[in-house]
């Protein structure tokens, strides 16, 4: 008997801890852990495991298919995991448990003592690397390091894909028959978990594999050509939308460089923006690797940071979370993320650039709020970016690129459409004053909470004479 454990790794498709204990043809038992006291410490957002909930179900459909059954493990903190594994183990006679690697610091620390413990009792553990298309540790810079900045990671990883192409994984083998399983409820435990979790659109988010990959091949198929030129609209559909189904693992990294390298035709995927994106994941991961600090909350710079006051700011904080800060277009986005899980990746670099640089307020605790709200809530990509967004990360933002709101929005919201959307007040607003700080203050919207041009000023005043 195998036993695979399932994390952030919800499908059949490309998934190579599933797909090897698979060829054994020896039987397979797929198990996930339950940890919501962990899931609360981590500020895990209730909307993402809702999602990975609703996956999950549709996933144990799939794997009767194969004749696996399914085991799910009760527990509330990772460190009961090893031993509840262990004793699965022994219970059905299993010999291996195959596992994909996750890269957080805790996690990492979590799947050793798992290890310790299962290998202790003589069963063995595989692990692979199926969140990545090159693993950590083999994109380095001359002198065998990792790199610190994204573009020089970026020409040697594209130089290492071209070089091995890898191709996914297919359908792991059909088992002899159905193993054993618990009798799980419909919603397979999570009633008890409820107050864990959050309803999201399930419209907008569905989920299974048939879906999944449906959304995926119409991006591909319909959308990408144009993403270079539609992404930064947050009121055009112009962005994959697939992140959340990356976080759960509902989708591998590579069949999605799978499916536009086959898509294209020629050689155009290889100049593809969405290919970069996909760079940026991996680079993010192969960070925490090399710099296990970062999941510390530690930043990758800490001699910038030394050089920033950070304010504490508990009202403005307070206004920025509600969408009450006075500026349209940060308002608009917080909403959108409060309502739906979910806020368009340019927007997150203005919220994130106005919390940091404007208020001077701690990256983490916009870090933990994204996280805490996320629908697509990534750890590496999370933190990758906020640290961006503050200057003290890896490839950062200089200190001196501070997103002017009103110019963010004018840009990429001429129209307003997207503020309109989600800050009705501004309806009877003339359409070239929607973007200014204050704008619908006699239909309800609050003052502008800062000035920018002291705010900015305030912020390049205090680093400089850090510096």
């Amino acid at each position: 008997m195998k036993l695979v454990w399932l994390r952030n790794d919800l499908r059949r498709l490309d998934n190579p801890a599933l797909f090897y204990a698979c060829d054994t043809q020896a039987g397979v038992t797929a198990v996930v852990t339950l940890t919501p006291q962990q899931w609360q410490l981590h500020s895990e957002a209730p909307a993402r495991l809702a999602l990975w909930r609703d996956q999950l179900i549709a996933l144990k459909a799939d794997l009767a298919e194969l004749n696996i059954g399914l085991r799910v493990l009760q527990l509330n903190r990772f460190d009961q995991v090893p031993v509840a594994l262990q004793q699965l183990a022994t219970e059905l006679k299993a010999d291996t448990v195959y596992f994909n690697y996750e890269y957080p610091l805790n996690e990492r620390q979590r799947d050793r003592q798992v290890c310790a413990e299962l290998e202790a009792a003589g069963v063995r553990c595989l692990g692979y690397h199926g969140e990545l298309i090159i693993p950590p540790g083999q994109v380095v810079t001359g002198q065998g390091g990792m790199f610190k900045v994204f573009t020089p990671f970026s020409r040697a990883w594209r130089q290492q894909y071209l070089q091995q192409l890898p191709e996914p994984l297919g359908m792991p083998a059909c088992q002899p028959e159905l193993t054993p399983s618990d009798r799980l409820p419909d919603d397979l435990g999570f009633k008890a978990l409820a107050a864990a979790l959050m309803p999201y659109d399930s419209q907008r988010w569905p989920v299974g594999e048939t879906a999944v990959h449906a959304r995926l091949n119409d991006f591909i198929e319909c959308a990408v050509t144009d993403y270079a030129s539609q992404r930064d609209f947050p009121a055009v559909d112009g962005t994959s939308r697939l992140s959340p189904y990356l976080s759960i693992g509902a989708l591998s990294p590579l069949q999605c460089l799978q499916c536009l390298k086959v898509e294209s035709g020629s050689d155009a995927w290889l100049d593809s923006i969405w290919m970069n994106e996909l760079i940026w994941r991996e680079f993010y991961r192969h960070l925490l690797v090399a710099w296990p600090n970062m999941s510390r909350l530690e930043p990758f710079r800490p001699e910038v940071e030394q050089r920033i006051s950070w304010q504490h700011q508990p009202a403005l904080f307070d206004a920025w979370c509600r969408g009450e800060t006075g500026y349209p277009i940060v308002d608009a986005a917080m909403k959108q993320l409060l309502t739906t899980g979910w806020m368009h990746n340019r927007l997150r670099m203005v919220v994130a650039s106005f919390l940091t640089k404007l208020l001077r307020v701690d990256w983490r605790l916009g870090a933990d709020f994204f996280m805490a709200h996320l629908i697509d809530a990534d750890f590496a990509s999370n933190l990758g970016g906020w640290q961006w967004a503050a200057s003290v990360g890896a490839d950062a933002a200089p200190y001196f690129r501070i997103f002017n709101p009103q110019i963010q929005s004018e840009k990429f919201d001429p129209d307003g459409d997207f503020l309109l959307h989600w800050l009705p007040e501004l309806t009877d607003v003339p359409r070239r004053q929607r973007h200014l700080p204050g704008a619908g203050q006699a239909m309800g919207r609050p003052a502008p909470i800062i000035e920018y041009k002291s705010a900015r000023q305030s912020a390049l005043d205090d680093y400089q004479q850090r510096s």
